[in-house]
């Protein structure tokens, strides 16, 4: 993984809010899922149900993970 420097976190920041053309967004709306990509999901939704069992689980996880989340940004401004 590489270190987390102000140049990647604002190559990240750059791609994240890129605006596509209408084109692009809609090619990339409609490419299929591949099998490989899909099972990659399903198998990250089971674990995640597995550790958080019950929506007050998954909601707690939720609320530590945007704090922080919240606190990484807020340290890099």
């Amino acid at each position: 993984m590489p270190a987390v420097t102000d140049d990647l976190v604002e190559l990240i920041r750059a791609d994240a809010e890129r605006q596509l053309s209408p084109e692009e967004a809609e090619a990339w709306l409609s490419a299929p899922v591949s099998d490989e990509e899909r099972a990659h999901v399903l198998e990250l939704v089971d674990w995640f149900t597995r550790r958080y069992p019950t929506p007050l689980e998954r909601l707690q996880y939720v609320r530590r993970a945007t704090a922080r989340w919240r606190a990484s940004v807020s340290s890099r401004s």
